[in-house]
């Protein structure tokens, strides 16, 4: 008997986005820099110092844009620009060293380029070195001062200050618990158009227990945040619209939420995508698709992935002969190795190649965040 039943799609849920993996990128201050030149012309303004140049090429490595992906070659050039002064770049190869990304982890070196690019106004420095002083990691624990330099961030107009404000105020972090408050914070944060604002004010409007529900409006907010590229906004929205047909979306639709957050390292999503195959919700019964995603859902999500659903895979192997087993199996790792990272924000098709797409998130295996403040790359 199949262990996972339809309903425990209900369990594949959200977490607030208060989160401490070092980690996102989305769009490089100096992004349209070079916009509309290739590649070669790219490099070669690079290699002659112009710093746009050198950091539109680190876009280019660090996204496989045209290139092999090679995060040292990322490094390198947002190091040269970083070094010529350019504020962005200082955030951006802090960022790397803080989550050692084409660089040997080093927190210290990355607070150190924090600092510089928050000695300009570059308010999301300002935001990770907050992260830094919060934790204690790679500066002294200073919780006064990292609350000093969110709102500072704050008032200069960036929006995940607000919402890491909100969080703080909302789980009682550095400052005196006040929910009412931190859901202020998110509201801030929400007009100043950050997608974790809004993906925090979903969660409260369809799941939170201690939060009335408007489920049409919690659409429309975590719709808001996937559209921004925001993975677990895009789990989220597609888990919502599965558990409540009445809101009204395609299952191609619900589909594409699922299956873009699935490849961006959601392991939660893939075991949806595997209930919805396997018990024909929105498409029809296809045993070897819901084996698949299965298998993917256990690549990525390892042991907690296993513990969840390695009964059902038993359960629906037994309707598949060897040979289809093998080849779903054969499928879904061959899928992993090109889809292993796990991603915060993606980058957004049609936007310009020179735009910062996001870096990877390391958070929970299980889709959830792990708890702490993320630290933020350029945008």
């Amino acid at each position: 008997m199949i262990h996972i039943t339809s309903q425990t799609i209900c369990r594949l849920g959200v977490s607030l986005s208060l989160c401490m993996c070092p980690l996102w990128t989305t769009r490089s201050a100096n992004a349209d820099a070079g916009a509309g030149a290739d590649l070669t012309q790219i490099r070669t303004l690079a290699e002659q110092g112009s710093i746009g140049d050198e950091i539109a090429l680190a876009a280019h490595y660090f996204t496989g844009n045209g290139v092999p992906q090679d995060s040292k070659m990322a490094a390198y050039w947002y190091e040269k620009a970083a070094g010529l002064g350019n504020p962005a770049a200082q955030n951006q190869i802090g960022y790397f060293y803080q989550a050692g990304i084409g660089v040997r982890q080093d927190s210290k070196r990355a607070v150190h380029w924090y600092q510089l690019s928050a000695s300009s106004g570059f308010a999301i420095a300002k935001v990770n070195l907050a992260v830094a002083y919060l934790n204690g990691v790679g500066a002294p624990k200073s919780e006064d001062l990292a609350v000093r330099l969110l709102n500072q961030a704050y008032e200069e107009g960036n929006g995940t200050a607000a919402t890491y404000l909100g969080d703080l105020y909302y789980f009682g972090l550095a400052v005196k618990q006040d929910k009412l408050a931190g859901e202020r914070w998110f509201e801030s944060g929400l007009k100043l158009h950050d997608p974790m604002a809004a993906y925090n004010l979903g969660t409260f409007y369809s799941v939170d227990a201690n939060h009335v529900h408007d489920l049409p409006k919690a659409a429309e907010l975590l719709r808001q945040s996937a559209d921004a590229g925001f993975v677990p906004a895009m789990h989220s929205l597609g888990l919502l619209l599965v558990n409540h047909p009445e809101l009204k979306q395609t299952p191609e639709q619900i589909r594409t939420l699922l299956e873009t957050a699935a490849n961006a390292g959601s392991w939660k999503s893939s075991v949806v995508l595997g209930i919805l195959a396997r018990d024909g919700r929105g498409t029809p019964v296809d045993y070897r698709a819901a084996y698949f995603h299965f298998r993917f859902a256990l690549l990525q999500g390892k042991e907690e992935a296993d513990h969840l659903i390695k009964r059902d895979m038993n359960a629906l192997g037994t309707k598949l002969s060897d040979q289809e087993r093998q080849v779903a199996m054969a499928a879904a790792e061959e899928w992993f190795e090109h889809h292993s990272l796990k991603f915060a924000f993606l980058y957004k098709n049609g936007a310009s190649p020179n735009n910062f797409p996001a870096a990877a998130l390391t958070f929970a295996s299980d889709g959830s965040f792990a708890g702490q403040l993320l630290p933020l790359s350029s945008s």
